[in-house]
């Protein structure tokens, strides 16, 4: 079985076009405003345009109010919301059945205490996405694309009843092997594929891309 990619933090047209040409299978949004990633409606709905069939488009948000999202809909196509907060079961269940989208929920990784989290969240989120927690000492810590990974022998034989994506400090060069500690058969990418935060390098897309299709 092939491994699914998702490119995240997509904020211009070459990096989406690396993306939908290199094979991603899903393509993410940005609009937790502290980001650098993060995209006007404008720039968003741009973006969004260019995706064919076939590839989904993830919204992420960060404890988003129902008010925000529907504003975010209005203007921009989207498949999945993804929620890399703290949000509650309830949250998630409430934005599921008032949006009819599925939902992801980002669950971060120290130690192995952190995968009863995420065995709590399946019963009401979609898919569930592995993340690394940052360190409390981080300075500027985002609540994702840190360009930090987790001992991914956490993930070693895990049986969750939701599909999972892996994500936090991939790259090319160390794709491979996240995969085989971890059997991961979807992974996440924002941080590895950027020169700097926020920007998005598309032959860096192009290379994460091959380096999935490889394996």
């Amino acid at each position: 079985m092939p491994v699914a990619v998702k490119i995240c933090g997509i904020n211009s047209a070459a990096a989406m076009t690396a993306a939908i040409t290199g094979g991603a299978a899903h393509v993410g949004l940005m609009f937790y405003p502290p980001s650098p990633r993060f995209l006007n409606l404008d720039l968003a709905a741009e973006l969004a345009a260019l995706v064919p069939d076939g590839i989904t488009r993830v919204g992420v948000f960060v404890d988003p109010d129902a008010e925000t999202i529907a504003r975010t809909l209005k203007a921009v196509p989207l498949d999945v919301l993804q929620l890399h907060g703290n949000e509650t079961p309830d949250e998630i269940t409430d934005l599921r059945d008032r949006f009819g989208l599925p939902v992801i929920r980002a669950v971060k990784l120290a130690g192995v205490d952190d995968l009863a989290t995420a065995t709590a969240l399946e019963a009401v989120a979609d898919m569930i996405l592995f993340d690394a927690l940052p360190p409390a000492d981080m300075v500027g810590a985002l609540p994702g694309g840190n360009a930090l990974s987790f001992d991914w022998a956490l993930l070693k034989g895990y049986q969750g009843t939701r599909p999972w994506l892996l994500s936090g400090g991939l790259k090319a060069d160390n794709l491979a092997k996240a995969i085989a500690m971890t059997g991961a058969r979807i992974v996440d990418v924002s941080s590895g594929v950027e020169t700097a935060p926020g920007a998005k390098n598309p032959a860096m897309i192009g290379a994460f891309l091959a380096a999935a299709r490889g394996l």
